[in-house]
């Protein structure tokens, strides 16, 4: 239990207090008896404010304390214990078996509606009425609507208001008792809230897991090295018929009401139970938690509600595979009766499947834009979630190692929404003699440069970004930003061009474009082509970091890339230097220095950096860190805040690095200066509290020509 806040009223009020001497124990003034038994209903009635109504009334620590105390009290008197007790809901020792249990009243399963659409509606509405013998001049049957929980239906007997067994459907006519496990969950309440309860009252629902509740379920386990759930319907259907209870009490399963069995003395609820909403209104005050996605009318608030929920499903906190229309009158039930197994007044009306199975013909990798490699299933075609589908995400190595995926399995396929297909389960049984273990492979299937992956990723990579025909696109668009070779004009729609066309396949090949191969793009006039000719030629003039940034080296961002132009000096001897030496950059770490030597590694890599040279590519280059060290402004920190009158941001940190100066993003003990234009922030007045130097741009020159000239 989780949450704070407390809450009012003499049922919930509760002093905090810490654990008292034995003599002086509340047990001691009221009696061990009434002490229990208000424990016992103060328990209760936050179980319900947190589990039902999803209003926590007390802190958690709080919620223990009570908990313990009554523990306590029942372990120093045993006769005190009764059916009711929260501390049931500690597991006992493990089970022998399950024992069998005849329902009273049969769980009868509901007809499927075979037509997904808002049709499905329409067909029940028109059985009904001609089951009624209504003419289409009599008024519209009244309906209820509510979710199809894809769960494990449980029978709840509760006698006198006390739960006292709990049954799984099994046949329809004989279930398996899993009393110690259902009284685990929290959500459902051992006692009824009412003063007068019927002598027997048997209430049907679904045993469930949230989504949240199931990821978190897997990634323990994961962590521990066990085999995961396929879906949170198997989840919870394996913690209810777990033998040992103290496994199930370890599973957050959640449960919802949505019927009846067996009654005896209904009526003496007060209620005027004559439909079933009302059915579900009552069960709702008596401490059962019912769903509220659930509505009440005509056919046509049936069409809607089926449309809003489909709108919705995946949004859900939980899984659901369709609503359920029930006719609302429970005399016009009785009146519909059933036919063999089945009530003619209610219809399962399900969405398309979100799982099934198929097999996995191959299993290719694909390669994305950014150079990560996905290996993905290539599946017999399998209609799910609404399309078929023929391919499958499997993610990465380690979720192929973790599900063991083959080529030749038969596998549980899942789609919902707009989310990608994956695989979510393999069934090992259905595995054909002779399928190998997949194994990813060690150069890019697009290119042939190397794939590589950094210790502690999951993802292989591409390591050809100049060259590999998969990253053309955004190698391009990395290449032109504005923080790396500012090339103005070449955006998503100019490169999607040039590159499905053929026109350009390298870096080089930008530089070799002529107008009148621009201008026959869509939408390319020839002054257009004009302006990005001369922005491409613009670039050819740059500096060291900017093209080593342009260049998308892994993990090379733009403060790198000006790390590592300032240490080496040169584009040579950045290339030619080994991991070592490239460890001697600051903040330039193994991953990073593996990255930057493996690049440079590629034959092919270093042939289009040659190309580009050739092209016309050039810098202004030093003699790295023995210079660097000399420059003026070294061991300098400046920070840029506010509009200067006449430098961009870019500009004046271009001077100032230029003088072996660094600007930082925030003002800190560390800085230097402050460089100050107008309408300047919470940096200006960060400086004035910490007494750092402010300059403004006239400052800055004088400062910098200053520093060039000593």
């Amino acid at each position: 239990m989780s949450g704070a806040g407390g809450g009012s009223g003499d049922l919930f009020a509760e002093p905090a207090q810490g654990p008292a001497p034995a003599s002086a124990t509340p047990a001691a003034d009221l009696g061990a008896a009434a002490r229990a038994a208000r424990l016992r209903a103060l328990i209760a009635a936050h179980d319900h404010a947190y589990y039902v109504l999803d209003a926590p009334t007390i802190p958690d620590a709080e919620y223990d304390r009570l908990f313990r105390e009554l523990q306590a009290l029942e372990a120093a008197h045993p006769d005190l214990a009764t059916a009711d007790s929260p501390t049931r809901r500690v597991a006992g020792r493990p089970l022998e078996g399950f024992a069998p249990v005849r329902h009273a009243v049969p769980m009868r399963s509901i007809r499927t509606e075979t037509d997904t659409t808002a049709e499905g509606a329409r067909a029940f509405d028109a059985r009904v009425r001609r089951e009624l013998k209504l003419a289409d001049s009599d008024p519209p049957v009244v309906y209820a609507a509510e979710l199809k929980f894809d769960g494990l239906a449980i029978n709840l007997r509760y006698e006198a208001g006390v739960l006292v067994q709990a049954a799984t459907r099994g046949d329809g006519e004989t279930g398996e008792d899993v009393t110690q496990n259902v009284c685990t969950i929290r959500a459902i309440p051992l006692r009824l809230a009412t003063p007068a309860p019927p002598p027997v009252l048997e209430v049907r629902g679904e045993v469930y897991l949230r989504r949240d509740d199931f990821e978190a379920l897997n990634e323990a386990a994961r962590n521990r090295g066990d085999k995961t759930f396929v879906n949170p319907r198997n989840a919870a259907a394996g913690s209810i018929r777990q033998l040992d209870p103290a496994i199930a009490a370890q599973r957050p399963l959640s449960f919802f009401a949505y019927g009846l069995g067996e009654t005896q003395g209904w009526d003496l609820l007060g209620a005027a139970l004559a439909t079933h909403s009302g059915v579900l209104d009552a069960l709702l005050a008596l401490g059962l938690p019912v769903c509220h996605e659930r509505t009440t009318g005509t056919l046509d608030d049936l069409v809607r509600f089926h449309t809003d929920i489909a709108a919705r499903r995946d949004a859900l906190p939980f899984d659901i595979d369709g609503v359920v229309y029930k006719v609302d009158s429970l005399a016009l039930q009785a009146q519909l009766g059933f036919v063999t197994r089945e009530p003619r007044w209610a219809v399962a009306h399900k969405y398309p499947p979100q799982e099934m199975l198929t097999t996995v013909e191959a299993i290719d990798v694909q390669v994305g834009r950014t150079g990560k490699l996905t290996p993905v299933a290539r599946l017999a075609p399998v209609f799910v979630g609404g399309v078929t589908v023929t391919n499958a995400t499997l993610h990465n190595a380690n979720e192929i190692e973790r599900k063991d995926v083959r080529v030749g399995d038969t596998v549980i396929v899942r789609r919902a929404g707009d989310v990608i297909p994956e695989v979510v389960g393999v069934l090992p049984e259905r595995r054909p003699a002779g399928a190998v273990p997949f194994a990813m492979p060690h150069a890019c299937p697009v290119c042939g440069s190397d794939a590589v992956r950094d210790e502690g990723e999951v993802d292989s990579r591409c390591s050809g970004g100049l060259v590999c025909a998969a990253q053309r696109k955004q190698a391009l668009l990395h290449f032109a930003q504005r923080r790396a070779m500012d090339i103005d004009g070449l955006g998503d729609k100019i490169v999607e061009q040039l590159v499905d066309a053929g026109i350009v396949r390298t870096l080089p090949d930008l530089y070799r474009l002529g107008v009148l191969k621009l201008a026959e793009l869509e939408r390319m006039a020839e002054k257009s082509a004009a302006n990005l000719l001369q922005a491409i030629d613009a670039s050819r003039q740059t500096t060291l970091a900017r093209f080593l940034f342009g260049l998308g080296i892994r993990h090379v961002g733009e403060a790198t890339a000006k790390d590592l132009a300032r240490h080496f000096g040169s584009l040579d001897a950045l290339m030619n230097a080994s991991v070592e030496a490239l460890l001697q950059v600051e903040q330039v770490g193994p991953v990073v220095a593996e990255s930057i030597h493996t690049f440079f590694a590629q034959p092919h890599q270093r042939e289009v950096v040659e190309q580009l040279r050739a092209c016309g590519l050039t810098w202004a280059e030093t003699g790295g860190a023995r210079e660097a060290a000399m420059a003026p402004l070294t061991g300098k920190t400046f920070v840029l805040t506010g509009t200067l009158p006449t430098l961009s941001r870019e500009q004046a940190q271009a001077l100032i690095e230029a003088q072996g100066g660094k600007v930082a993003g925030s003002v800190s003990k560390k800085t230097h200066y402050v460089v100050v234009g107008a309408d300047a922030g919470s940096k200006l007045e960060k400086a004035r509290e910490l007494g750092i130097a402010q300059l403004d741009e006239a400052g800055l020159l004088g400062l910098l020509q200053n520093a060039q000239n000593s």
